[in-house]
């Protein structure tokens, strides 16, 4: 897995915790295909309980006490005040690349809305992230295929921003 991809499933398995303790069962059910967050963005068992074991290293979550005959898949995560301060900025952070759109933007919408925040000045600073970017690829030549292919995606970002924008 690549460091962006860990750290994107680190994020999310958090804000997941954040948003409500749970036990690492119940983290890979939601982010499984059939899950609500699943259906945007996949993560494997294997990959949410690394999530969760580096996510503790980093003490930004911790594990309860196990009961009396619970196995270690059923102690609860409930995250730090530092986990919460990690969380709460990155969600309000906006996603840097175009080509994170489709997973950590998509995510970061439905977490957001999960969680009752504004999506308006969320999604502002995202366009005015995006801005300079967009203008420099929509006034570029697209004369080879990889440029065709940057204008499409840089257009298709914009529309989709835009609708997001009029959808609240």
């Amino acid at each position: 897995m690549a460091k962006q991809d860990a750290q994107l499933a680190r994020d999310v398995v958090l804000a997941l915790i954040v948003q409500q303790p749970r036990h690492g069962w119940a983290l890979h059910e939601e982010l499984a295909p059939r899950g609500e967050i699943g259906r945007a963005w996949t993560l494997s068992r294997q990959l949410v309980y690394r999530a969760i074991d580096t996510l503790e290293a980093d003490g930004l979550v911790k594990r309860a006490q196990p009961k009396d005959g619970g196995g270690a898949d059923k102690v609860i995560i409930s995250p730090t005040a530092k986990g919460k301060s990690h969380i709460t900025a990155w969600l309000n952070q906006p996603v840097e690349h175009l080509r994170d759109v489709r997973t950590e933007l998509v995510v970061k919408m439905m977490l957001r809305e999960r969680a009752g925040l504004s999506a308006q000045s969320f999604l502002a600073a995202q366009h005015e992230a995006f801005t300079p970017l967009l203008r420099a690829i929509e006034s570029s030549p697209a004369q080879t295929p990889v440029d065709m292919w940057r204008r499409e995606s840089a257009s298709a970002v914009k529309r989709f921003l835009t609708r997001l924008e009029k959808s609240l």
